[in-house]
């Protein structure tokens, strides 16, 4: 068994991928066994981490000794002493970790490529390694919103970052004297017809057309006006499905291009 750990700003996700999964297997067959979220602390010590992925694992009918490889990408450098510190006591086994130096199959043409985050490499890697001779511009709805533009060339040229949904939320919620914490959904309509309603269609509605927006442009600027194939992925995807926004919505594939990383290395 693999164990897959992406180590967001708000939250660990995880997953567990049999060994014998075909390499060739489409993004959304079945390959992850079962997934998990973790609140992210930085304070965590390598034991907490230890104990939680042990009991998650044998909550899922997955016993901890099975495990035979560990692959992590993270955006938060602080929790990395602890989480490698876990793995190596409670599964004694030294994790394969996505940062700068190993292989990705990407030309990063980030003016410092030490800058691009573990996860949007991540995305990159599952994202050139399915939809192979594609320009495409993956969006990740989390904490922050990242838009990527990778070319058919394998070129990761550089995106855009804004306040996810939940962070823009909390601004709102924090920064005013009235406007309360709401629900995260698809409103009815634009025009809302209360305070609450109001704030969710500001939300979804100015994220929807940010997207068009970056969409629209990188077409333009790094495309030569050639539509570009769009993936949604990230926890927030699913509030657009429907808009025609994505031609594809995968959840999980930052886990994808983690097992892909994992592999290309073993490989080297």
């Amino acid at each position: 068994m693999i164990l897959l750990l992406d180590v967001g700003n708000s939250q660990i996700f995880g997953g567990v991928v049999e060994e014998s999964v075909s390499r060739d297997a489409p993004l959304d067959s079945p390959r992850i066994l079962f997934r998990f979220r973790k609140s992210t602390q930085s304070s965590a010590s390598s034991d907490e981490i230890g104990l939680f992925l042990g009991s998650v694992l044998r909550e899922n009918q997955i016993d901890p000794a099975s495990i035979t490889r560990i692959g992590i990408c993270s955006v938060v450098p602080g929790t990395m002493h602890s989480l490698k510190g876990a793995c190596q006591k409670y599964f004694n086994l030294t994790p394969f970790v996505l940062q700068a130096g190993v292989r990705t199959g990407l030309k990063i043409k980030y003016r410092n490529p030490l800058e691009v985050g573990a996860d949007r490499i991540a995305n990159s890697i599952a994202a050139i390694h399915s939809f192979p001779g594609k320009n495409i511009v993956i969006v990740d709805l989390g904490t922050a919103t990242t838009f990527c533009a990778v070319t058919e060339e394998k070129d990761y040229l550089g995106g855009a970052i804004i306040p996810g949904l939940r962070i823009s939320m909390e601004a709102l919620e924090s920064r005013t004297a009235k406007l309360p914490t709401v629900e995260i959904l698809k409103p009815e309509s634009a025009c809302g017809r209360s305070t609450i309603e109001s704030i969710q269609s500001g939300l979804y509605f100015s994220h929807l057309g940010a997207m068009r927006e970056f969409i629209a442009l990188y077409q333009k600027e790094v495309f030569n006006g050639n539509k570009p194939f769009v993936i949604g992925t990230g926890g927030f995807s699913r509030l657009f499905q429907g808009t025609g926004i994505f031609d594809v919505e995968l959840p999980d594939l930052v886990l994808h291009g983690l097992l892909q990383a994992l592999w290309l290395n073993e490989e080297a």
